[in-house]
């Protein structure tokens, strides 16, 4: 099923909802996709080279965290 046939079809399963919290739901998903859709652009090769530099500078600089601290901070998130 190619990516208009499945639009297609969600848009009529869409318009047949009735719950207002779901269409709700929908919206705010819709619009929180968006974001993360606006945020997702390439980097230029500056700002790549740019963010290196940084990194290496933050590691020389012993401005790191450890990945197992990382995952323990992460996991107190919830």
């Amino acid at each position: 099923m190619n990516i208009e046939t499945r639009k297609i079809e969600f848009v009529q399963a869409f318009l047949n909802l009735q719950s207002e919290e779901l269409i709700s739901q929908f919206e705010k998903l819709l619009k929180k996709s968006k974001q993360i859709e606006e945020g997702l652009k390439p980097f230029t090769v500056e700002e790549l080279n740019s963010r290196i530099d940084s990194s290496l500078e933050d590691s020389k600089n012993d401005e790191m965290t450890e990945s197992k601290k990382l995952l323990s901070e992460i996991r107190l998130w919830q």
